[in-house]
């Protein structure tokens, strides 16, 4: 499952991170905004972009989160690898994060 959420991840930050989602978005709280003399200014006109605007947010949390981490480790094993090249580096520092973190992959 993991590989797919991946793929899944990254599809839908590409889609997400486009001037076209954005546009999307846009145009969602403006059709929002326009109806609400439509339906009275309602508490269940109100109700329904909450109610959107809190499950996108709560999706994108972890897909967000799911980027960062992914990112996070790109960066650290590029990292690693440079302090593996350099001669007068301190190799001992390769996966610190891990010692400090106590121990798990150490």
């Amino acid at each position: 499952m993991g590989a797919w959420f991946t793929r899944f991840a990254r599809s839908v930050e590409s889609a997400v991170g486009s001037p076209w989602a954005f546009l999307v978005a846009g145009t969602t709280i403006a059709v929002w905004a326009i109806s609400g003399p439509l339906f009275g200014w309602s508490e269940t006109w109100q109700l329904i972009i909450n109610t959107g605007t809190t499950i996108v947010t709560f999706l994108m949390v972890f897909l967000i989160q799911h980027s960062q981490s992914r990112d996070t480790v790109a960066i650290q094993l590029k990292l690693d690898e440079l302090i593996r090249v350099t001669g007068p580096a301190r190799n001992e520092l390769i996966a610190v994060e891990n010692h400090l973190n106590g121990g798990a992959g150490a």
